[in-house]
């Protein structure tokens, strides 16, 4: 073992011996005897790092809501000591801030994902419809009912609603790119990357639960539907939902909510306590318990 990794070792105790994850998922299954009620399931698995990657979503360096924008703020540095332990257990990082794959179009992270060889997904990528300036998955009624939260007036929590104007030009600074990282926002970049790689398993984390995580090109909906094991890191994500909308509770509830819903109709979830070892993170206005 190197030194990064010894000294990953001696920080980050939950990370096992070079090469091995263990993480400790979580998800929501239909019991047999729970009369149509979800029972949550806890099971330990454990994943070989080089065939994993984790997939970073739309941590911009602004946003419209300036609730939001302030939310990604206070978890970055979280999100990138995570990334650091992960990179140095030989996790694949890839960086997929939408729309602004431009600013990083002199990088080497960015002609990674443009250069890498192009490979048959197991089934097409979903790319039918488009919002905001990219291909985008809807809620699938063959498999998941609507999301448990009202999201139509677009999620904005702060007292005072931010008006509509989509400021970002970057990922956040806070985010380093590592030498070996990739950066896209394209379903068929990241497939040919994982592909390349033989990465089959996808540690998923960033904003927002409702939308982009969700829905965007690279995003669990394509992602499962690809065959791939994935998990959501479910305290380093965010919802757009403002508590005045259904189902009228505290904008962090909102966001457990559609973590449930994430766990019953598409993916296992993890906190990053299993990823570094010490408690999972929990934003400071969210007086509740650990996630």
């Amino acid at each position: 073992m190197n030194r990064v990794l010894k000294a990953a070792a001696l920080l980050f105790p939950i990370l096992l011996t070079a090469g091995e994850l263990k993480l400790n998922t979580r998800v929501r299954v239909l019991g047999a005897q729970s009369g149509g009620r979800y029972e949550t399931l806890l099971r330990e698995v454990r994943w070989d790092s080089r065939k994993t990657a984790v997939i970073v979503c739309d941590m911009w360096d602004d946003h419209w809501c300036k609730g939001a924008a302030a939310r990604v703020a206070e978890m970055t540095p979280r999100m990138d000591a995570v990334l650091r332990a992960l990179r140095s257990q030989g996790v694949f990082i890839v960086h997929a801030p939408s729309t602004v794959t431009d600013f990083y179009k002199n990088t080497p992270q960015r002609r990674r994902a443009q250069t890498a060889p192009a490979a048959r997904p197991p089934v097409p990528l979903d790319t039918r419809h488009e919002r905001w300036g990219t291909c985008w998955l809807y809620t699938d009624p063959d498999r998941e009912p609507g999301l448990p939260i009202d999201d139509t007036d677009m999620g904005c929590d702060c007292a005072v609603k931010c008006a509509i104007e989509p400021p970002w030009k970057r990922q956040t600074a806070g985010l380093h790119l590592g030498d070996e990282d990739a950066l896209t926002d394209s379903g068929a970049e990241l497939w040919n990357l994982l592909a390349a790689r033989g990465i089959n398993q996808i540690i998923f984390m960033g904003v927002h639960t409702n939308m982009c995580v969700l829905g965007r090109p690279f995003a669990i909906r394509q992602l499962v539907k690809l065959g791939l094991n994935v998990v959501l890191v479910r305290d380093l994500t965010d919802t757009m939902y403002n508590s005045k909308m259904a189902p009228f509770v505290s904008h962090f509830e909102g966001t457990d909510r559609v973590v449930e819903h994430i766990e019953k109709y598409w993916c296992p979830t993890v906190t990053s306590a299993d990823l570094v070892g010490t408690p999972a993170f929990r934003f400071k206005n969210d007086p509740r318990g650990s996630k």
